[in-house]
């Protein structure tokens, strides 16, 4: 195993046995849902910096993937959703942090009376090589843990993930990302690294390593300011301003053109006619905005109608869009 896996393995046991509830902030409000009980240790235990359980995702008794358990909080709310013996299998390579949310799901069951220990599967395992069967998971996710892998290393668990997905099953991440130039110095710097700081990659980048390993529809749900890494007390000359990213890759086919990519963009069409189609399977209602992917925004810009208005990203997707 890298030294920067190692050191992320020791940063996370050490976690597992104490909480440590400043190692990560999550950016979201925790889920609130009926008849949903969250054990304080789990709260404790939230090690992520943001959302990954979304509902419209969650239909039709989906068999979940989570890697990277943490205290289990997540897992729990995808167990709400999914309430069959092994129906959310839980990933992790730290012995001790999956005995932790064995233990925290002992008090989870006290607190919730439709929850069942049972329903989670959790297992000894590693994000580059899962122990889990290809084409059998409606719907992965990770949360605060790609960022932390290097490049070849990312692109092996990004691959893992493509494999175990059904056909248009979903991967939902959290992760934080940076526009700006992180100094080599932090980026090499592998505890830094591990506490999900220095390993940020630019939006671009992210969503690049996504459609190269066959990710046809990419959605970008929300972005969010999540730390800096201020001059004062980092290897940097300037202060470095890191957001959290939660973004939803699925399994779709490569379209011939290139993926399809929602980063929050809207299309309105205010010409005089009902409609504007545009003959390639896009149909402006007067007046009706209507999400468009980065490819179709920019095919609609180009035909250089006067009548027709294309938003700025917004970086906030909630699905209904063009393709």
């Amino acid at each position: 195993m890298s030294q920067y896996l190692e050191t992320t393995k020791d940063v996370y046991k050490k976690a597992a046995l104490e909480p440590d509830v400043g190692l990560c902030c999550t950016t979201t409000p925790v889920w609130q849902l009926p008849e949903l009980s969250i054990p304080s240790r789990m709260l404790q235990m939230n090690y992520g910096c943001g959302s990954t359980v979304h509902p419209r995702d969650l239909v039709n008794d989906p068999n979940v993937l989570y890697v990277g358990v943490g205290g289990g909080m997540e897992l729990l709310q995808f167990a709400y959703f999914s309430r069959k013996k092994g129906g959310v299998v839980g990933v992790d390579v730290v012995d001790e942090m999956l005995q932790a949310s064995r233990q925290n799901f002992k008090e989870a069951e006290e607190q919730n009376s439709w929850f069942k220990s049972e329903f989670v599967d959790l297992r000894k395992g590693d994000a580059l090589s899962l122990p889990v069967e290809e084409n059998s998971i409606d719907v992965a996710a990770q949360n605060c843990l790609f960022n932390i892998f290097k490049e070849e290393d990312l692109k092996k668990a990004l691959e893992e993930m493509y494999r175990v997905l059904k056909p248009h099953g979903r991967l939902v991440m959290s992760d934080p990302v940076c526009e700006q130039e992180m100094p080599a110095e932090l980026r090499a710097d592998e505890r830094l690294r591990a506490l999900c700081l220095s390993g940020a990659l630019p939006i671009d980048t992210y969503i690049k390593a996504l459609t190269d390993v066959g990710f046809g529809t990419i959605e970008i749900r929300a972005r969010r300011p999540y730390r800096i890494l201020d001059a004062n007390t980092y290897s940097t000359d300037v202060n470095i301003y890191i957001e959290s990213l939660e973004v939803c890759a699925i399994k779709d086919p490569m379209p011939e053109d290139g993926p399809c990519v929602f980063t929050g963009k809207t299309a309105i069409y205010y010409g005089g006619e009902d409609f504007f189609d545009d003959k390639k399977g896009h149909v402006l209602l007067q007046n009706q905005p209507l999400a468009v992917c980065d490819k179709t925004a920019g095919a609609l810009s180009a035909l250089g109608r006067k009548d027709i208005f294309i938003s700025d990203s917004t970086f906030f997707y909630d699905g209904g869009g063009c393709c």
